[in-house]
């Protein structure tokens, strides 16, 4: 041997001394690695320095329900007062249809009365089938049917629609019900073949109010209301 292969020779027993002092000796008995995790999972121990992860829920409690949103007292406001007959059938009617708006079933009840008094006036029977029930429309059949057996023919023409109040709402089943008072002018009159007054005076203005019902099936997706009831008011 060389003297550099002895130096080397001399360095890696030194080498692996420092190391075994270092290091120790395996003898078989040594204690397995200390796994923090696992003890925690077999003993069930808390550690209180664990950091939630984002998003982890800890101890939540069951949310509840979102508590039902009552109608406001003056949903109705112009249309009718709170805690009344006609309020509560408007509750009800809303209950089964949500798109259910008073005031524009109102105005749909103005053109609605006007088309069927003038359509009546005129014997109309198409105009009258869309628009009244089957009850009613065999009641306006009737009358027209008289009228033209006696050979009569009645004029009528509106001066205004002065008012159009709801006065009763109810749901029933599955049908929906409001009754409207109208308070009109109008001339009218009814004259025979010859053109001789029987009825009514063409130089002037009465003043009518009816009282009508209309109604609708909720379940139907047909928005369009029906009269099912007339009558007159005082």
């Amino acid at each position: 041997m060389d003297i550099y292969t002895i130096i080397f020779l001399a360095l890696a027993v030194f080498i692996f001394l420092r190391l075994r002092n270092v290091l120790g000796q395996r003898t078989g008995n040594e204690r397995p690695p200390y796994d923090r995790a696992a003890r925690n999972v077999v003993q069930g121990a808390q550690d209180n320095n664990v950091v939630p992860m984002p998003g982890a829920v800890i101890d939540q409690k069951p949310v509840a329900p979102p508590a039902e949103v009552a109608p406001p007292t003056d949903r109705w406001k112009g249309i009718a007062e709170p805690g009344t007959a006609l309020a509560q059938g408007l509750d009800g009617i809303a209950a089964r249809d949500s798109s259910f708006d008073p005031r524009h079933f109102l105005s749909g009840a103005r053109s609605a009365y006007e088309m069927i008094v003038l359509a009546f006036a005129n014997g109309d029977r198409r105009a009258l089938r869309d628009l009244l029930s089957s009850e009613v429309s065999e009641s306006f059949d009737a009358a027209i049917r008289d009228r033209e057996k006696q050979e009569q023919k009645t004029e009528t023409r509106f001066v205004s629609i002065d008012k159009a109040e709801i006065v009763g709402a109810e749901a029933r089943d599955r049908s929906a019900q409001l009754t409207v008072r109208f308070v009109s002018q109008m001339i009218s009159v009814t004259r025979d073949k010859t053109g001789t007054i029987v009825d009514g005076n063409p130089d002037k203005v009465a003043d009518i109010t009816d009282v009508w019902t209309f109604a609708r099936d909720t379940t139907s997706r047909d928005p369009n209301w029906k009269l099912v009831g007339t009558g007159s008011g005082h």
